[in-house]
């Protein structure tokens, strides 16, 4: 690759990012523009202008994508149930093409030719920037440092850190004890003490979620009111997508509730342990299962559901702008059509558990599954020949085997 001329780098503020920044400075001897993106990581980024100031940045972006984020990204995913292997609910994965995203469209503002990240040549974060920004503009040259240079060990990174002036916090000169990575949607916490997966991980890793036997003694109610499958509304009160999350993590927070330990399979083969804290994504995602379930037709619902395993590793394998990946979403939004509606919660000491849900889009009838007299809504007479019908072909199978096993 060609020495770029101007790079857009996505900048934390951090040690390694602010190395980053040097590093391409004196490599290639261009221009470095700095973007810090506010994900609702709960941080002040405005120290990350100071500093990048400092480095000598030839522009600085600090914006503020908090909406965007739930709106166009972390929402359209909800609609989806989506898990990665089960359990995992993609806090991570979902925030890395909107960063690329705006990456791409700085560097097309600024007239740089190239980009760059901090991810690490071992993880999932590389493949998801790239492939977003590949996917934006096949022509940009993306630069992954840690796949280039030499600084292979802490200590060379603070030598090269002290060589070039460039300030070091007390607490980043010896070994972090794990590695922390948080958005809006959710606090990744991966690395060092937490590597031995048969090991319990120590309770000082919690972020933003209360240890369940520490949460409060007493059940608090919730209700969450969706349109067309996004959450509108908490409690009756009208609210932008970025403010329903920020309460629901409060919410979810308080009760203990979206702790997951879990060793996954990263892209690139090996097997991870992260453990991860979604509680507002949690409670989404169980009154959002909670109104699909009055008002999701059984064969949508169902091919939605089967579908969702392969839109989950999409998302996860850094496939957010494919074309597979659109494909599944435009049938995924059509399934939310009438998924509108109101879904009571119930949470305590780590659980949300639907309790109630109610809807005027609602396919449930009453009149249908009451033990009581239907007053003819359903005729019993008619399952004789369902039973039948359906039970032709295992008849025919049965008959076969007896005759062929004689």
């Amino acid at each position: 690759m060609d020495a770029p001329k101007k790079v857009v780098l996505a900048y934390s503020g951090g040690l390694d990012t602010s190395i980053i920044l040097k590093w391409l400075q004196t490599e290639y001897g261009c221009d470095v523009v700095t973007f810090t993106a506010d994900l609702g990581q709960g941080e002040e980024l405005e120290p990350a202008r100071a500093k990048a100031k400092m480095m000598g940045a030839s522009a600085i972006h600090i914006e503020d994508l908090r909406e965007e984020f739930v709106r166009d990204f972390v929402f359209p995913m909800f609609r989806a149930n989506a898990l990665y292997e089960g359990l995992y609910l993609l806090g991570t994965s979902i925030a890395r093409p909107l960063i690329s995203k705006r990456l791409v469209e700085i560097a097309a503002d600024e007239g740089a030719d190239a980009v760059a990240h901090g991810a690490t040549g071992k993880g999932n974060d590389q493949v998801r920037f790239e492939l977003a920004a590949y996917a934006l503009n096949p022509d940009i040259k993306v630069i992954a440092p840690w796949r280039l240079w030499d600084l292979s060990s802490r200590t060379k990174l603070i030598d090269f850190a002290e060589k070039h002036q460039i300030p070091i916090a007390k607490d980043k000169r010896g070994e972090a004890p794990f590695s922390v990575d948080a958005n809006l949607l959710h606090t990744s916490s991966e690395g060092k003490v937490l590597e031995n997966p048969g090991e319990e991980a120590p309770d000082y890793v919690l972020q933003r979620t209360t240890r369940p036997e520490d949460a409060p003694d007493e059940a608090q109610m919730v209700e969450v009111t969706f349109e067309r499958g996004d959450a509108v509304a908490i409690d009756g009160e009208a609210m932008s997508p970025a403010t329903i999350l920020t309460k629901l993590n409060e919410l979810g927070g308080k009760h203990g509730i979206g702790i997951l330990d879990l060793v996954e399979n990263r892209f690139v083969g090996m097997k991870s342990r992260g453990i991860y804290e979604t509680p507002g994504g949690t409670l989404l995602l169980e009154a959002h299962r909670g109104i699909e379930q009055i008002t999701l037709d059984a064969g949508a619902g169902h091919l939605k559901d089967s579908i969702m395993p392969r839109y989950a590793e999409l998302i996860y394998n850094g496939f957010w702008f494919s074309p597979e990946r659109e494909m599944m979403q435009a049938l995924i939004d059509k399934s939310q059509e009438h998924v509108s509606g109101t879904v009571r919660l119930k949470l305590y000491k780590g659980s949300a558990r639907t309790v109630a849900r109610w809807s005027d889009h609602s396919l449930y009838s009453e009149a249908h599954v009451t033990f009581e007299d239907d007053a003819g809504a359903y005729d019993q007479r008619d399952a004789k020949g369902f039973i039948h019908l359906n039970a032709l072909r295992l008849k025919l199978v049965a008959n076969r085997n007896k005759r062929v096993a004689k």
